[in-house]
């Protein structure tokens, strides 16, 4: 649809869309009122019955695990369970308030949102979805919630600390922090909080207005202009709902920088501790400053650098760090010259979700753990370990979807593409598209520097197969040997696919304690619990046709030998 010309035309189809958004606005409205408290008191009494329910246990294995982690030192355990014992007190009280508040704006806000979705391009019967869509579907994604959360607690929580618990010290040395420099730290850390929270948040509040009326400005000119991402008509009822709920988000900018400063202020202690200079701990108080201030002015392009000083609090100067004056830290090039706004909608960059990733990743497994299963190196009982609630076997929880990303790094590898490319052929992740989280990055950016060292080694088909019979199969190194798998030539190639799978591992480990991982693991081994069922059904049922053939052969081969026998005997009665 092509946007319209000229100021009155613009002012003309702005006229138009009013009366229609503002119907799905109250629309929105009304179905938010009435499922808000409903889906606030799921999540709340659901969360609220997972975190009383296992606090005793995270108290007391928390404590367990600090108590017998192998790379932490007598002092710093002992400070890291008086620190402990402040989050844990509070858990309880922070998660039921956290649960009531994100129950009541996500309860208010599906339902509205999914009004506005039921018009999309695309979408049949609009009226309809319009007064059904995010009713029930809102009140099912909040059970969900809860069981994401439930996972969470139970076992991406024992996981983290089981690491913890059983990892080695680097290098052989745990970690240890210096008595006589903890005085010092602490008075840097609570200086630190208590001058970057009154600071931080004046500077948040003074730039709060720009933030208000600049997104404004913006959002007004592309739903009015029809341009940039409101160029399609499938956006423009979202521009509307952004331009009022814009406030809410400005207001949300405050409060995270507020409880961002908390810890901006407290990393003083850290430096202080490091360096062993309570110094250097003061200048990074007024260093943190001036960071928050160059981070907030990228983030609302204003002009670079800062009114606060930034001192150098760290005794030895990395080789990049230059003036703020002349440069920005945190503001790459391609900031400073922003690309120009796309023609269309449709033609623009698709950018990725990681949920929308995970929701791949596990369609990949189903594909490759079904043939994985017809072959025979998925087992019944990793499927029945799966089930068990301590975790089960590796084979599935960790192998099969490190299997599943491996072969999306050869593939990528061997389309010699930039980045990671999925299972279409098509379409591929890049630091462009990628999931705009931070913590994506975890996972991203070591993968990417896993692909180019896989595709470096130029591997052959044989040192292939054994890599991704190594990732399935590493946890049970017998039946890695069963399969006779010819090993690779030289023991520095087989160490190097062996380092390949563990660091595969160790990422696929971090991605299965994400919140909804757990829930998606379930179906998928629900799933192969199914196919290996009817797979020894029917290998059962054609055992006993053939058992039952051979049974018909040898009655019939006995029948006609004992009626051979009557025969004979009859006629030698005759005979006789």
């Amino acid at each position: 649809m092509e946007p319209p010309r000229g100021f009155l035309a613009s002012l003309w189809s702005f006229i138009r869309f009013l009366p229609f958004f503002i119907g799905l606005l109250l629309l929105g409205i009304i179905k938010g009122v009435i499922f808000c408290p409903l889906i606030c008191l799921i999540i709340l009494i659901g969360n609220s019955a997972i975190i009383l329910g296992l606090w005793p246990a995270h108290c007391v294995w928390t404590y367990y695990c600090i108590a017998r982690a192998k790379q932490l030192g007598p002092v710093l355990k002992i400070v890291l369970c008086i620190c402990i014992s402040v989050i844990l007190i509070l858990w309880p009280l922070v998660g039921i308030i956290g649960s009531i508040l994100g129950g009541a704006v996500y309860g208010f806000l599906a339902p509205l949102v999914a009004t506005f979705e039921a018009v999309g391009e695309g979408k049949t019967q609009e009226f309809l979805h319009c007064i059904i869509d995010g009713t029930s579907s809102s009140v099912q994604r909040s059970l969900n919630v809860v069981r994401d959360f439930t996972d969470v607690c139970f076992h991406s929580y024992f996981s983290v600390m089981d690491d913890l618990r059983l990892q080695e010290p680097p290098n052989g040395k745990p970690y240890e922090i210096r008595l006589l420099y903890i005085p010092g730290a602490l008075l840097a850390g609570l200086l630190g909080i208590i001058v970057d929270i009154p600071v931080v948040t004046v500077v948040a509040i003074y730039k709060s207005p720009y933030m208000l009326f600049k997104g404004w400005h913006r959002l007004f000119h592309d739903l009015i202009g029809r341009e940039g991402p409101f160029l399609e008509t499938i956006c423009v009822p979202f521009a509307g709902l952004a331009i009022l709920l814009w406030p809410l988000a400005v207001t949300g900018a405050i409060l995270g920088s507020i409880l961002s400063s908390v810890f901006l202020g407290a990393y003083a202690a850290v430096v202080a501790h490091e360096e062993s200079s309570i110094w250097f701990g003061l200048c990074y108080i007024i260093s943190s400053l001036s960071i928050y201030d160059e981070y907030s002015n990228d983030i609302l392009d204003m002009p670079e650098g800062s009114c606060f000083p930034k001192l150098q609090y760290r005794k030895k100067r990395p080789p990049s760090q230059t003036s703020s004056r002349t440069t920005s830290f945190s503001r790459p090039n391609s900031f400073r010259n922003p690309p120009s706004r796309l023609p269309s909608f449709k033609n623009s960059i698709i950018e990725l979700k990681s949920l929308e990733l995970l929701d791949g990743l596990f369609v990949e497994c189903k594909k490759h753990g079904l043939v994985l299963v017809a072959e025979g190196l998925i087992r019944p009982e990793d499927i029945e370990d799966s089930k068990s609630s301590t975790g089960g076997s590796r084979v599935l929880t960790i192998g099969l979807p490190a299997y599943c990303i491996l072969q999306a790094l050869l593939r990528s590898a061997n389309a010699n593409v930039e980045g990671i490319l999925l299972n279409d052929n098509e379409t591929q992740i890049t630091s462009t598209n990628r999931p705009k989280e931070s913590f994506f990055d975890w996972f991203f950016n070591p993968l990417l520097i896993l692909k180019d060292q896989i595709k470096a080694k130029n591997l052959t088909e044989a040192e292939v197969n054994y890599l991704c019979k190594l990732v399935l199969l590493s946890c049970q190194p017998d039946r890695l040997q069963n399969l006779n798998l010819p090993p690779p030539e030289t023991e520095q190639k087989l160490a190097e696919l062996d380092a390949f799978a563990r660091r595969l591992q160790g990422i696929t480990k971090s991605i299965s304690r994400y919140p909804t991982f757990r829930r998606h693991f379930v179906s998928l081994v629900r799933c192969l619990s199914h196919e290996l069922a009817v797979k020894n059904s029917d290998g059962q049922s054609t055992n006993a046709s053939r058992s039952t053939t051979r049974s018909r052969s040898g009655l019939a081969q006995i029948l006609s030998q004992n009626s051979f026998g009557i025969r004979t005997n009859h006629q030698g009665a005759d005979t006789e």
